[in-house]
């Protein structure tokens, strides 16, 4: 698959006390390539995580939900290549399997394992598979690095995805670094089709829930390639405590507010990076509302500005067609009054008070669509209710991925 024109390199990412890694392949699809992911997590290790609001999520995404309140992890196994989901009792038989089996290799308790899977819908978890490939990427921990991981919790993406944050807590520096999939079937009403933090932070699990839950929110979930939201999606942080400083226990140790402040950075990184590898995207494209009535009435704004393929396959084709930003703002059921929007593509007004701005020159418009990252502020003279939110444009690519996906 041809790598996506938005790529960026993939940062240097620093080891993490208390985390070894390891891959293998099992050949979930034709695949030779690794597609298990192991993570052995140091004894105290605290997880933080946000699933799906999809009424369709998977044995995974269930067991991760039942496990989590513990706030205690050991390790974590990611499949690629099947999603397990839609799967039935089968598929729940087989990722308890899994998951015993991972708990049994690190001889920890199986409430401090989690699992994720990711591709194709419907087809049951191969037991046989599942197994061997705890087995196999156990026998490899501590041979792979980030970067191997990244790679191999992929599926249709084009390129490895991952950043890194730090903070001084307790006179300690601590270090995020962060791994992410995700290309298509995305937005998420949590966070991404499958993302996972890494920390060496001493937190404790109720802090560390906040932390990212409250992240979350203008980061994975102000992000959309399609509308859709997987029935997968999981993001996990986890904090091994091995920075060496005293637990943070609340927002008002030193420390909390710059480490909190690092993990919703690293999050905002993560999110825009699973946009910059949309399916087919050639096209990065961040909406700005302002105005509104409230932060909520703003978010679901640019949301509907963002969703619609229309205004994605226009920009696709370099089409300064403002009015189609009218229509999402006029279809998103929010309040908004025609006659006090104003619209603006890049640095160009294009349209105030109801109407296409006097002596209007396209010029400056089409060139900044000639980029490659676009920028569209709405104002809504309403309030001062705003958000933000990141999507890619819609391209024939798109069609083409999503159409031999299965193949």
């Amino acid at each position: 698959m041809q790598r996506s024109p938005l790529a960026l390199p993939f940062p240097d990412l620093a080891p993490i006390a208390g985390v070894r890694i390891g891959t293998a392949s099992v050949a979930y699809k034709n695949w030779t390539r690794d597609c298990v992911t192991l993570v052995e997590l140091a004894p105290g290790t605290v997880v933080a995580g946000v699933t799906t609001q999809s009424k369709c999520p998977s044995p995974e995404v269930e067991l991760c939900r039942a496990k989590l309140p513990g706030g205690r992890a050991r390790g974590l196994i990611v499949n690629a290549g099947n999603s397990n989901a839609f799967t039935g009792m089968a598929g729940r038989a087989a990722a308890q399997a899994q998951a015993a089996k991972l708990a049994e290799v690190l001889g920890c308790d199986a409430a401090h394992v989690f699992s994720a899977s990711t591709g194709v819908i419907g087809v049951p978890l191969p037991v046989d598979l599942a197994l061997e490939g705890v087995s196999k990427a156990h026998a490899a921990l501590g041979q792979a690095d980030f970067l191997a991981a990244t790679k191999a919790i992929g599926t249709t993406d084009t390129f490895p995805k991952a950043a890194t944050s730090s903070a001084i807590v307790g006179g300690r520096r601590v270090t995020l670094n962060g791994i992410v999939k995700g290309s298509g079937m995305i937005a998420p009403d949590m966070a991404t089709m499958l993302g996972f933090i890494f920390c060496d932070a001493a937190i404790t699990a109720e802090l560390w829930q906040a932390m990212l839950s409250a992240a979350v929110g203008p980061t994975f979930n102000s992000i959309t390639v399609d509308s859709d939201t997987s029935t997968s999606d999981t993001v996990l942080a986890f904090a091994t405590g091995g920075a060496g400083h005293a637990v943070l226990t609340s927002m008002d140790d030193p420390g909390a507010d710059a480490l909190a402040a690092a993990l919703a950075d690293l999050c905002r990184q993560l999110a825009i990076l699973v946009v910059r590898d949309g399916e087919g995207a050639q096209k990065l494209i961040e909406v700005t509302v302002t105005g509104a009535v409230d932060d909520a009435s703003a978010k679901r704004v640019a949301m509907s500005i963002a969703n619609s393929p229309l205004l994605k396959t226009a920009i696709a084709g370099g089409d300064a067609n403002w009015g189609r930003v009218v229509m999402a703002v006029g279809k998103a059921g929010e309040p908004a009054e025609r006659d006090l929007l104003s619209i603006r593509f890049g640095d160009t007004l294009v349209a105030s008070r109801g109407a296409v701005v006097p002596g209007y020159d396209e010029a400056p418009v089409a060139a900044h669509l000639a980029g490659q990252e676009i920028r569209i502020g709405v104002d809504l003279g309403l309030g001062s209710g705003r958000a933000r939110v990141w999507t890619c444009d819609l391209t024939h690519g798109y069609i083409s991925i999503n159409a031999d996906y299965r193949s």
